[in-house]
């Protein structure tokens, strides 16, 4: 059982079950290669980092970790194996927000590491990128018992790590992953088929200007509910997204 740390210095700020489903009819092989398309050679490196002048994002972040790992605000401190902080570029310009860590994201202690982090990668490809150009994340950091929906205190014991993580990455652009990843960054109750497609505004600070969060559908609402048109608004999203990042938009 993990060593509880009551004292969580980061700061203070502060319906649907992703159950194992992977078990449809779909075969993923095939699945995988609606996004296939080709990455530009030149893409990864036309995706600058932002210059922090705030401190080192890198430390932040590391710092950040650890707490989740000492975290056990919540219940579901006792029943994890592992806290799944997240992982990736502590500069990226674009960061991906899951729902909650699965089976073998508790396992490993990384997000995205099953079959619903495979189609992700792939997306992120399909988008010119490479998964160590972005961050990825979740809303909680640890997993819910049978994968189970999150619970509202559960959102809220996590919530401070999730803010303080984006805005220790300031990123230009936050994907949201589904319905409970949208619901929580936007504070709406609106459907994600309604909330996809355009931009939102995320504010890291109620001082500054917004940046931008686009709602998608989640990997694996995508793995049970697999369709041609299903895959292609997540397409057309991601390509929203990339026009917005000032990189080649691929042909697809």
């Amino acid at each position: 059982m993990p060593v509880c740390r009551i004292n969580i210095k980061i700061g203070i700020m502060a319906k649907r079950d992703l159950k194992q489903a992977f078990d449809q009819h779909v075969e993923l092989t095939d699945y995988f290669t609606g996004f296939a398309v080709k990455r530009p050679k030149s893409a990864a490196a036309s995706l600058p980092q932002e210059d922090h002048q705030t401190g080192d994002s890198q430390t932040q972040l590391a710092e950040i970790a650890q707490q989740a790992k000492d975290c056990c605000k919540c219940g579901l401190g006792g029943t994890r194996k592992n806290s799944v902080p997240g992982e990736g570029n502590p500069h990226a310009r674009l960061v991906f927000v899951g729902e909650a860590p699965g089976a073998d994201e508790d396992e490993q202690g990384r997000p995205f590491v099953g079959r619903a982090g495979q189609l992700l990668d792939k997306i992120i490809a399909a988008m010119g990128l490479k998964r160590q150009d972005v961050f990825i994340c979740n809303v909680l950091r640890c997993r819910p018992p049978d994968n189970r929906d999150p619970k509202p205190e559960e959102i809220i014991s996590c919530m401070p790590f999730l803010k303080a993580q984006l805005s220790a990455i300031r990123p230009e652009i936050i994907v949201a992953l589904g319905a409970h990843a949208a619901h929580t960054l936007l504070k709406s109750e609106k459907p994600i088929g309604q909330l996809r497609g355009t931009f939102h505004d995320f504010y890291f600070d109620e001082n500054e200007a917004p940046k931008k969060l686009m709602p998608t559908y989640h990997p694996a609402y995508l793995l049970r509910n697999y369709s041609d048109e299903n895959r292609r608004r997540v397409w057309e999203d991601m390509k929203v997204v990339v026009a917005e990042l000032g990189l080649p938009v691929p042909k697809k």
